[in-house]
Order: C-alpha cells, then sequence, then structure tokens
C-alpha cells in the first residue's frame, strides 16, 4: 500500500502521494529507481559480451531489485496492469539493442554462422530475465552469469 511505502520511506502518506499522485506513478517510480541502479550502461561492440555478464554479477547483489522486477514482470502480461506499458517498452527496446550488438558481431565476422542477430538479442533478454527467476528461487544452484556467458559464447566467436 502507499502507506506500507510512506512508512519504509520514513514519510508520512500525504508527503509520498505529493511526489506521486497515484500507485500507478508510484509503481513506474519505483521500476525506473530499479533500471537505474541495475541496469548499468551496456558496452557496445566488442565489449557487449562481457558488459552482459558484468551486469549480471552486479545484479546478483542487487536481489531485492530483482525481485521485485520479475514479480512486476509477470504481474504485468494482464492487460490492466499499470506497469505493462513500461515492460513492453522495456523489452521493445532491449530487443533493439541486442539484436543490434549481434548484427555488429556478425559484421565483423565473429557472430557464428547460421545466428539471426534478431533472434539471438530476443533470445538473451528471454534468458535473462529466465535465469533471474531461477537464481532468485535456488542461488546457491543456479550461476545467472555462468550461464548468460555460456551463451554468449554460444552465437559469438571468440576474437582470432
Amino acid at each position: 500500500t502507499v502507506q506500507d511505502v510512506a512508512d519504509a520511506a520514513g514519510m508520512s502518506q500525504t508527503s509520498v502521494l505529493h511526489h506521486y499522485p497515484n500507485k500507478q506513478e508510484l509503481l513506474i517510480a519505483a521500476l525506473k529507481r530499479r533500471d537505474a541502479v541495475t541496469d548499468g550502461t551496456p558496452g557496445t561492440g566488442e565489449c557487449f559480451a562481457q558488459s552482459i555478464v558484468e551486469q549480471a554479477q552486479f545484479n546478483e547483489g542487487a536481489a531485492e531489485l530483482i525481485e521485485l522486477y520479475a514479480a512486476l514482470c509477470g504481474e504485468s502480461t494482464t492487460s490492466d496492469h499499470p506497469a505493462r506499458s513500461y515492460f513492453e517498452a522495456r523489452f521493445e527496446r532491449l530487443r533493439g539493442e541486442y539484436g543490434a550488438e549481434f548484427e555488429f558481431m556478425k559484421s565483423i565476422g565473429r557472430l557464428r554462422p547460421g545466428v539471426d542477430p534478431h533472434v539471438a538479442g530476443a533470445s538473451l533478454l528471454a534468458l535473462w530475465d529466465g535465469i533471474q527467476v531461477q537464481w532468485l528461487l535456488s542461488p546457491d544452484d543456479v550461476d545467472m552469469a555462468g550461464t548468460l556467458k555460456a551463451y554468449l559464447d554460444l552465437v559469438i566467436l571468440p576474437e582470432s
């Protein structure tokens, strides 16, 4: 509730509602804060794969934010969820960015033959979200960064 948020922040409910007039705006602000904390600036070009692995390692230190993200992402699949448009835009943006990175890898001869750059980008996004959920459920049994690195090693050729 808004009151729970106010209590956790050490504020009155009136103060919270001054900054966020409704729960929907508060929810979107929480998601944007999560992005600011856990979404590093991805490396581009030949640094892309390493930056993905480093970001996943960083995320392991922000379990509460990853948990919030995973829960809201699942809930946002309903048509009337207030965060639905946030997740639609996020996924569209990331599919495009990752697809472009794999296109670059292809242009320099580092994408394995037969790999579609845009399918690889969408697959990376799906794998990352899925492995995060598995990690949240079994952190001692799931190597989030290692799994992402293994996927990237499957689709990106090593430097010659």
